[in-house]
């Protein structure tokens, strides 16, 4: 069996603060240039040798099983042949996702995250496996964080990050003066950014129906079971109106940190 660990994605949230996309689609399919948010996450993990996916489903799923279904034909250029006895298809293009397994998962319209990964057991065997989320996007060293996660001994590791302020931070001084700015500081707190490894033993703190981010992640950091791998790279979340404007500007004019697939060839 191969060591190499399948990615679960978590598709499944209802994105209802991105409302103006994921009205008639879930927020994992809100269009970054000419794709969707999860073909770009698929893509960073399908650079460093991560092509084994578990596609956590839920909200409109039947989008995203659509999208992959019919994926070379609604994304490269076809000659279609009609004669009496029907339509020839012809796909010119080579797939940019030639290599991937994707496993479509339904894991109910209103699971709880803990309980999609619980659903997705499966598909995953008796290895260590990725998890992340389907709003994310980021250049974390992959590989780097695998090793970490294996040399750690643990059950889990987080990507933890230090985010950037949204505003610019003013250090005041005596008599209503100001002695200082910094514009959109990072904070000093460390969040989480997604993007775990976990091994099978962490079934036994998982059910159908928990959140994985409250009692279980809570339960493997009191066991001494939860490690941290620090990104200190790009990473964004695409949670609201607003960054979804601005990922799809920062496409457009081509600073594209999360794309590795461009920077590092192939």
């Amino acid at each position: 069996m191969s060591d190499v660990p399948r990615v679960v994605i978590l598709c499944g949230g209802r994105g209802t603060r991105l409302k103006e996309e994921t009205e008639f689609r879930p927020k994992p399919m809100v269009q970054v240039g000419d794709r969707p948010l999860l073909w770009h996450i698929m893509r960073t993990y399908g650079h460093h040798g991560f092509a084994s996916f578990v596609l956590a489903l839920g909200f409109k799923g039947e989008v995203i099983r659509d999208f992959f279904l019919n994926y070379r034909e609604r994304t490269a250029d076809v000659t279609l042949q009609f004669d009496a006895g029907g339509v020839a298809t012809t796909v010119h293009d080579a797939s940019d996702i030639a290599g991937w397994e994707v496993t479509l998962a339904d894991t109910g319209a209103d699971t709880n995250t803990g309980g999609r990964i619980h659903r997705c057991r499966r598909y995953l065997g008796e290895r260590t496996f990725m998890v992340t989320y389907g709003d994310g996007v980021a250049d974390v060293d992959l590989p780097a964080l695998l090793a970490q996660h294996r040399a750690s001994g643990r059950l889990a590791t987080v990507t933890g990050l230090r985010p950037r302020s949204r505003f610019g931070v003013l250090q005041e001084g005596p008599g209503g003066t100001v002695t200082g700015f910094r514009e959109k500081p990072l904070l000093d707190d460390v969040i989480s950014g997604g993007f775990f490894v976990l091994e099978p033993g962490v079934f036994d703190y998982l059910d159908d129906d928990c959140v994985f981010e409250q009692g279980p992640l809570q339960q493997l950091a009191a066991d001494g079971q939860l490690g941290v791998y620090t990104h200190d790279g790009f990473w964004m979340s695409i949670d609201t109106h607003r960054e979804f404007l601005e990922i799809n500007r920062m496409w457009s004019a081509g600073d594209r940190p999360w794309a590795v697939w461009e920077r590092d060839g192939g």
